[in-house]
């Protein structure tokens, strides 16, 4: 309604108002940072430009360099734990892992020394020789592209089935005969996914996953010191027992493959896993009305498999327990890979 000018006791001139005032349009949001000036840097001699901020890892995909990452991942802050990204800087008196170092103006880059490349080769074969990285994706390529030879430190020992037992800081020697090992039995305690930690690299993914990074729910740790640390539950009880809600966002960070949902580990153990088989179809989870998105991996006919997008706005590749696994609704019967 209009309303008097309180200095005339008349309607203001051209003015309107309303009782209530009309709600905004739109939430408002902070105020524009001022932008800041683009970075210029070079990259194994090429001049590239990157927003302020970026890393080097930043900076190489910009130039079109493949640099390799084993612990990196978009949505997680990184925490620089395998080294194999590591690049050479100019005026630098190690090697820096490109995936947290910040580019700088003038920064002068160089991902293929001599240097980086035997760095980069020394990691891969620690690793492959005390994990196992067979169905780590890409892993295999790259080791022959630094021709790594993790058989020259021995065969594996056996599965350390006390490695959950061992005290910090009381590491037992090798014997020298064999390479040591990371091996222990498969924890299969849940219906949802299974934990195989001969495949892990400790690169601390799942850990973030599980904490700030995503979940804030700290079901799980890192364990031990040196070479026995390992990702554990509190005084490493079965995850039943844990505080894990099952989110599975652990499981869609892992890079390795040591954390796999049960259908595509049972699959896998039966032989029947084929990816040539298989179908990807993006949808919306049905269960309530936040609108994440899925990506269902199909085989047969049968789900088998249930992800987010990385890129997704919504989920930013994180689902909860339903949308990850609460899909067996779908395809009553038995659960694909299990024994008739």
């Amino acid at each position: 309604m209009n309303r008097s000018d309180p200095w005339s006791g008349g309607p203001a001139e051209g003015a309107v108002w309303f009782d209530p005032p009309p709600r905004a349009a739109k939430v408002p949001g902070p105020p524009p940072s001022p932008a800041r000036p683009p970075v210029a840097l070079s990259v194994d001699g090429r001049e590239v430009r990157v927003p302020a901020g970026a890393t080097v890892l930043d900076a190489c995909r910009v130039a079109g360099v493949e640099t390799p990452t084993l612990c990196f991942h978009e949505t997680l802050t990184p925490v620089n734990a395998c080294r194999v990204c590591v690049v050479e800087v100019a005026g630098a008196r190690t090697l820096v892992p490109a995936c947290s170092r910040q580019a700088e103006a003038g920064m002068q880059v160089k991902t293929d020394t001599p240097r980086v490349r035997c760095s980069r080769k020394v990691v891969l074969e620690l690793l492959a020789s005390s994990v196992d990285l067979r169905i780590a994706p890409g892993m295999a390529e790259t080791m022959a592209r630094y021709g790594a030879s993790p058989g020259r430190f021995g065969p594996p020992a056996p599965d350390a089935a006390d490695r959950d037992a061992r005290e910090a800081g009381h590491h037992h020697a090798p014997d020298g005969a064999a390479a040591e090992t990371v091996a222990q039995p498969v924890k299969a305690d849940n219906d949802c996914y299974v934990r195989d930690y001969s495949k892990c690299v400790l690169c601390y993914r799942c850990v973030e996953a599980c904490g700030t990074d995503a979940q804030n729910t700290f079901a799980i740790a890192v364990a031990g010191r040196g070479f026995d640390a390992r990702i554990s539950t509190e005084w490493a009880r079965p995850l039943t027992d844990s505080a894990c809600v099952y989110c599975g966002n652990c499981v869609a960070v892992c890079p390795t493959g040591a954390l796999m949902g049960k259908t595509e580990h049972d699959l896998r153990a039966a032989g029947a896993w084929d990816p040539e088989r298989q179908t990807c179809t993006d949808t919306i989870c049905p269960y309530c009305g936040v609108g994440c998105s899925l990506s269902l991996t199909v085989q047969d006919g049968r789900i088998v498999r249930a992800a987010s997008p990385v890129g997704a706005d919504i989920t930013r590749g994180n689902l909860c327990i339903k949308g990850r696994f609460g899909w067996g609704h779908v395809q009553p019967g038995p659960r694909a890979g299990d024994a008739p």
